[in-house]
């Protein structure tokens, strides 16, 4: 169960139940504990599938990686092909 006092807050700022608001927060953390080499690889294919070309995509998924709420490390282009590739 997520914290109290966020569901608390999610609930008061949205038209969220008690119920939906913890199971919203529980997705969002889930997402954000996810291994950076989880997300390149998925980030990768997906982005793969709409015809994609690796520069593109290295350079992309690099600048979301900053992105993130916690952010990973700067990976450099050589560092995510090896994720990818081994």
């Amino acid at each position: 169960m997520p914290d109290p006092a966020l569901v608390s807050h999610v609930v008061a700022t949205t038209s969220l139940t008690p119920g939906e608001a913890a199971r919203v927060i529980e997705d969002v953390i889930a997402f954000h504990a996810q291994p950076v080499e989880v997300y390149v690889r998925e980030r990768h294919a997906r982005l793969q599938t709409y015809g994609a070309k690796n520069p593109e995509i290295f350079a992309r998924i690099a600048e979301e990686l900053r992105q993130r709420v916690v952010a990973a490390p700067d990976l450099s282009e050589r560092q995510l092909r090896r994720i990818v590739y081994g």
